[in-house]
């Protein structure tokens, strides 16, 4: 097995990609909740229901769905790590954007509760808070914007970074050696945080 495609909104869904991944490497130890998706962009009045609902179902539902299926064995285990991503939009919030920044801020809040939950049976639990990742999505966003308002990319691009604190964007390496710090040995006391990779992004246009 290496590798498996699931609409991770759908419970059932994640219980088939979990039972795969078990039948064919054993029990979980280390869970990486990456999954997500921007949701709609709008007025909170204009908010269609089925599109708030897909971003819960998806952004949160998904991770709990996972987190409650590999649970199990870990604590069995005593012996577990999860790495959920939430995003910085929780601490800068960002209008238009309502369901996407309630959803992560609720994948803040399982990540805390489960930290306490699981403490005792040796199942850390943290989570990353990205910027502005230096990637495809983000650059797709930027030159939306820059469209949007008759500009240039690189102009937009400034006006981003000059709300970050170090003028930078994050590379999609930095947060996989977050990831992989948080999931190892050397993070064996680490539980129960929000970390922020990020530059430290200090507002949002």
């Amino acid at each position: 097995m290496t590798g498996t495609a699931a609409q991770v909104g759908d419970p059932a869904e994640v219980r088939r990609v979990v039972s795969d991944a078990r039948h064919a490497f054993g029990d979980a130890s280390i869970l990486i909740n990456c999954v997500g998706i921007a949701g709609p962009r709008a007025a909170l009045e204009d908010i269609e229901d089925a599109a708030w609902q897909q971003t819960i179902d998806v952004n949160l539902g998904a991770m709990f769905q996972f987190m409650k299926h590999v649970v199990p064995a870990m604590k069995r285990n005593r012996h577990g790590a999860i790495v959920n991503f939430s995003t910085g939009s929780t601490r800068t919030r960002l209008p238009m954007r309502t369901p996407y920044v309630v959803s992560k801020a609720a994948v803040e809040s399982l990540t805390l509760n489960a930290a306490r939950e699981l403490g005792p049976f040796n199942v850390r639990c943290n989570a990353i808070l990205p910027g502005m990742i230096d990637n495809e999505r983000m650059r797709r966003i930027v030159e939306n914007a820059a469209r949007e308002r008759q500009s240039s990319v690189d102009e937009v691009e400034a006006e981003y970074l000059k709300y970050i604190s170090m003028r930078a964007k994050v590379t999609p390496a930095e947060l996989a050696e977050t990831v992989c710090f948080l999931a190892s040995a050397s993070a064996s006391k680490i539980t129960g945080e929000l970390i922020a990779v990020s530059g430290n992004v200090e507002w949002e246009i």
